[in-house]
């Protein structure tokens, strides 16, 4: 929800006039920013996970940081992108820092057997609330007056608002129902200071697992293109002159689609092996940024948000799996903590590329096409991890 909303805000609102170049170099290096925060973040809270057993702690109090930030982003006003910026980066150091927790906890709740069902089970439900709650949102753009508002700005600051608040009481299962296997302990003074530590640490321990540090590589590079994809694509439409409540719309089909393809890649995954589905979800990336650079009209957007849709969610959702299904059980927290690193380490690199590109060239066609390198270069890097017999 927040990588619909918040482009499309900062864009329309809060650098209302100002030139789309500079509106993309804004996104792109604050994105880059929280990015590498949550980065240097993600090990040290692995680290006390595991040493403690506070996933569940850190998931609620994270949550909230980010939930809080969501919300707040309502109250600033036209023209206020400094602030607006701000806030983004604090609710996207809550969420990313949150997920370690979060993915460190699926071997909590099921057998490696399944874990490509099961995660595949909880991204695809996650698009069904997420496409929910857009949907709700588009309607209000779309008769604002019948829900009390003037026009469609009142909407987004009111859908910043039920964004948090959806946040935190989707948060309640996890906290009331799911069971840590193991019990806190005190964590000593001497557990944080060690914390940073630890992370070359956990780096030489990754490097003493072949196969993980090779899908780690891989999943870095294509993770990255992954999400820049998704996080440039309403800026990508804005620049391109469409109007607001299609790039909505089309983002609310994506999510749609997003529910039942991620559970199909789950079942893909788990039939003909996690691999071979993420290279599918791979070669139709890379038809997707080609692709955009023919892009013109905005029938073309929508038929680009239903492919991405079909396998957006499928190719986080199994490589998680494939990651958890490659390391030590009893060091998930930990190595889910730099497997986070590394995905917002990606983050960083495809704004950055793309932040590049907007210094030189006026040309909006070119924003998606300067992540293929990322996609193709993944591809090739994960021909070289032996996964599970049950995984590849």
């Amino acid at each position: 929800m927040l990588a619909v909303l918040f482009p499309l805000f900062l864009g329309s609102y809060w650098s209302a006039g100002d030139p789309g170049p500079a509106v993309t170099s804004r996104l792109t290096w604050a994105t880059a920013i929280g990015s590498i925060i949550v980065s240097l973040l993600a090990p040290l809270l692995g680290a006390i996970a595991d040493s403690g057993g506070y996933r569940k702690r850190f998931l609620f109090v994270l949550t909230i940081v980010g939930a809080v930030s969501t919300a707040g982003l309502s109250l600033v006003n036209l023209g206020q992108w400094p602030q607006a910026l701000v806030l983004f980066v604090m609710a996207s150091i809550g969420y990313y820092s949150a997920a370690v927790f979060y993915d460190s906890l699926i071997v909590d709740v099921s057998h490696p057997r399944y874990y490509s069902l099961i995660s595949s089970l909880g991204l695809s439900l996650g698009y069904f609330g997420g496409a929910f709650l857009l949907t709700l949102h588009v309607w209000m753009m779309y008769t604002p007056g019948a829900f009390g508002f003037v026009d469609a700005t009142g909407v987004i600051k009111f859908a910043f608002i039920s964004v948090g608040a959806w946040w935190l009481i989707f948060l309640l299962p996890i906290m009331l129902l799911v069971r840590e296997n193991k019990s806190p302990s005190v964590v000593e003074r001497g557990t944080i200071r060690a914390a940073y530590k630890a992370l070359r640490n956990t780096f030489l321990k990754i490097r003493s697992y072949r196969n993980i540090f090779m899908f780690l590589l891989a999943y870095w590079l294509y993770i990255g293109g992954l999400f820049t994809v998704i996080f440039m694509a309403v800026n990508f439409g804005q620049r391109l002159g469409f109007e607001d409540k299609d790039l909505v719309t089309a983002l609310m089909i994506t999510n749609y689609v997003g529910f039942p393809a991620t559970l199909l890649f789950g079942l893909m995954a788990h039939r003909f092996g996690t691999k071979r589905a993420i290279y599918v979800g791979l070669a139709v990336y890379i038809v997707v940024v080609c692709w955009a650079v023919f892009l013109k009209d905005v029938r073309q957007f929508y038929a680009m948000s239903i492919t991405i849709g079909m396998v957006q969610g499928g190719v986080q959702s199994i490589s998680r799996s494939l990651y958890a299904a490659l390391i030590p059980k009893d060091l998930s927290g930990e190595f889910f903590g730099f497997y986070n690193m590394l995905t917002k380490f990606a983050h960083v690199l495809g704004p950055v590329l793309i932040g590049i590109v907007v210094a030189f060239t006026d040309e909006p066609k070119y924003i998606l096409i300067t992540v293929l390198p990322m996609f193709l270069l993944g591809a090739i890097l994960l021909a070289r991890v032996d996964a599970p017999a049950n995984e590849d």
